[in-house]
């Protein structure tokens, strides 16, 4: 695993009025590695995706891309340092074809005319870098393609731009086995290709099938971050629901009780 985080944050806080949504906020996000962030409904995952990307401002906190500080004040700074995010709803458009929707607001032209040569080129590229098979046509309407489809035209669209960071919000919430099995592929092979990986997901078979890291958000906090293979299934939920888990990286008589601090759950970490 790499040693140096590509993204890093640190003490993170982000409010709306007098509703405290983060507080504290640390997550590093490592180059050719899968890293979870998990949590209930209302413990701050979309928030924090929109800090990162650009959307919301930060109250305080520091932002270190590839070891340099870096200031996010909208989509296109994030997009400029190589982050990008493929949301839920996908943002594609029914009425066009793949390779429209994936140069959509970033069109190449020769002249004044669409340049269609070269954007087919480089979808096609995009596609094959990512081993995709599943599309019949690069031409087809994206209305015509499965929900299994959707999201990679979705994915590929995100890494055409030389992304480093690529952030997946619940990939395969909608979707029927086989089509998450092809998701979960790609998101593999995403970092495979060196990219660093954020998956937002409730579903933890996914979650253990793919990331090589696990960050728990409870209640705005982060609760842990930890190697994948250093956590079961129960210990992972117990993180998601109470904010803690008194076998992860503790002894037994002295259990990690949540009073508002997050847990250092690697060897030797203090509370």
């Amino acid at each position: 695993m790499a040693a140096t985080p590509l993204l890093e944050l640190n003490g993170i806080n982000k409010g709306f009025g007098p509703v405290q949504v983060l507080h504290d906020v640390g997550l590093s996000v490592y180059p050719g590695e899968v890293t979870a962030l998990v949590g209930d409904n209302g413990a701050g995952k979309s928030t924090l995706v929109k800090c990162i990307s650009g959307i919301y401002q930060i109250d305080s906190g520091t932002v270190t891309f590839e070891g340099n500080p870096v200031s996010i004040h909208g989509p296109s700074d994030a997009s400029s340092l190589g982050i990008e995010v493929v949301y839920q709803d996908l943002a594609l458009c029914d009425n066009l074809d793949v390779v429209q929707n994936m140069f959509l607001g970033r069109e190449k032209k020769r002249g004044i005319v669409l340049d269609e040569p070269t954007m087919e080129q480089m979808a096609g590229d995009a596609l094959a870098s990512l081993s995709v098979r599943t599309l019949k046509s690069l031409r087809q309407l994206v209305a015509s393609l499965s929900g299994g489809q959707r999201q990679t035209v979705a994915i590929a669209k995100a890494v055409l731009w030389n992304s480093k960071v690529v952030i997946l919000d619940e990939p395969t919430a909608a979707l029927g086995v086989a089509q998450t099995a092809q998701v979960l592929e790609l998101v593999r092979r995403l970092a495979d290709n060196g990219l660093g990986v954020v998956l937002i997901s409730h579903n933890m078979n996914d979650v253990f099938a793919v990331s090589d890291r696990i960050a728990a958000l409870y209640l705005g906090r982060m609760a842990a971050q930890v190697k994948t293979t250093d956590v079961t299934h129960s210990q992972v939920v117990e993180l998601i629901t109470a904010g803690r888990s008194g076998n992860i990286g503790l002894p037994p008589e002295k259990p990690a009780d949540f009073n508002g601090d997050a847990v250092d759950i690697t060897p030797g970490g203090d509370k």
